[in-house]
């Protein structure tokens, strides 16, 4: 099972940019499809961002759709989440998430429960 843990959560302004990274434990984090999820103060946990195993392939909430980009480096284990243009709506814990690619048919990757290992979060903090 891999272990995931997030960084680069902070206080920022609106319209300002943060790099979230995710770290993952293991030797077979290229066989996982990664996901970013957030919540937010009395909000249930939304999905924000999920990229498949190569990185070939992304898909994005529409509320973050032209201003958060995904990317993994399979080398270093490692998921990012680039957040640009923030605005106070973003403030919210983020986490991030992983499913093994055996179930990448058979899962939808917006759904909490497509999601096998979870990391602790990061606060971000958007103030207008």
């Amino acid at each position: 099972q891999v272990q995931l843990g997030e960084s680069g959560g902070g206080l920022v302004q609106a319209g300002d940019s943060l790099r979230l990274s995710c770290a993952a434990s293991g030797r077979t984090f290229s066989s996982y499809a990664m996901g970013w999820f957030r919540q937010a103060p009395g909000k249930e946990r939304e999905f924000v961002s999920t990229i498949n195993w190569s990185g070939r392939s992304t898909d994005y909430a529409d509320s973050v759709k032209g201003r958060f980009t995904i990317s993994r480096d399979n080398a270093k284990n490692m998921v990012y989440l680039q957040m640009n243009s923030l605005k106070p709506e973003d403030t919210a814990v983020y986490y991030c998430a992983a499913y093994s690619v055996a179930y990448y048919t058979t899962r939808d990757p917006s759904r909490e429960d497509s999601y096998d290992a979870w990391g602790q979060g990061t606060q971000v903090t958007v103030s207008s």
